[in-house]
């Protein structure tokens, strides 16, 4: 038997870096072998992956050097970055930067990097349509991203390119959620602008890229959109409905109403939505389940997801 291939996966205690963890270690038949990398070995999270039989090396992606050791001798890494930990483009683009250099120093054969579109591409800073944040983006935990495609292209080694959807567990752990109404009644409450949603479960994203880096290197250069699902907002709130055994009407909220809600990031995820209604279909043919379930044949609809996972949305 052919020696296995080790995968260094950034964010390996993260949602997607873990899920692709996972998937690596599930399939002993595969062909390669997961090396987590984290800031922390010593969290629970890290320990738990070495129980399961990853390797976990320590690395920061503030600390070039630290990346080039954790990915010497790899053939192919998954790279992700975390806006939301410091909501800063530049040093999100920064940390991107030094993956794909990184990733070239050390030889590796196939990167997957895990990216969004840059919308400037579609809504130039000159655009009104959408108001321009933080002095240079539209979107920016998307932009900060899609930016860094070119760096992957110029500065990294053969990259494959994966754009994750709208993550249902934002409707546990980012207060998206039906709240009740005065009558009672659930609302599902979202500014989707009359266009449809898609999304995916977060652990179906880590297995998404592990079916990215099983089709070998002819897939360096492609772009890979990924969802379990693209649904209306009606179509969510009947499915919770039918989950939670309560009744969950939807209502579509004007982005400016949702730029104005108090909490971190308010108004980076109202240019998020109301971007994907201006680009409309084009955004949707962008996100397709059926590729999505041709690299992970596993693949959750909304449904499924829910059957395993309404207990945990706070309703109230």
């Amino acid at each position: 038997m052919p020696e296995k291939q080790i995968i260094a996966v950034v964010g390996a205690t993260g949602a997607q870096g873990g899920g692709l963890v996972r998937a690596i270690l599930a399939d002993r038949e595969g062909p390669f072998v997961a090396r987590a990398i984290t800031r922390n070995p010593d969290s629970d999270r890290a320990r738990a992956l070495a129980a399961l039989g990853a390797e976990v090396v320590a690395a920061d992606a503030d600390d070039p050097p630290t990346l080039e050791r954790a990915f010497a001798g790899a053939y192919g890494a998954f790279c992700v970055t975390n806006f939301w930990e410091h909501m800063s483009a530049e040093r999100e683009g920064a940390q991107a930067t030094a993956m794909a250099r990184a990733g070239r120093k050390a030889g590796v054969r196939h990167l997957v990097w895990s990216t969004l579109e840059d919308t400037r591409s579609w809504v130039p800073l000159a655009d009104s349509r959408l108001p321009t944040l933080q002095g240079r983006y539209k979107v920016p935990h998307f932009d900060s991203k899609g930016q860094m495609d070119r760096v992957f292209a110029e500065e990294g080694p053969p990259t494959s390119y994966l754009l994750a959807a709208f993550y249902w567990e934002n409707f546990i752990r980012m207060g998206m959620g039906p709240r009740q109404g005065p009558d009672g009644d659930l609302v599902l409450a979202l500014p989707l602008g009359g266009t449809k949603l898609p999304g995916i479960a977060t652990q179906d994203i880590g297995k998404c890229a592990y079916g990215v880096l099983r089709r070998g290197t002819d897939a360096v250069g492609q772009r890979f959109g990924i969802a379990g699902d693209v649904l209306s907002g009606d179509e969510m709130a009947e499915q919770m409905a039918l989950a939670l055994g309560r009744k969950v009407t939807f209502q579509d909220i004007p982005f400016d109403a949702y730029r104005t809600l108090e909490f971190p990031g308010a108004e980076d995820l109202a240019n998020m939505f109301q971007f994907q209604a201006i680009l409309g279909d084009e955004f949707l043919h962008s996100r397709d389940p059926g590729l999505s379930r041709s690299l992970n044949p596993g693949l959750l609809s909304f449904d499924a997801w829910l059957a395993a996972n309404a207990s945990r949305i706070p309703v109230g």
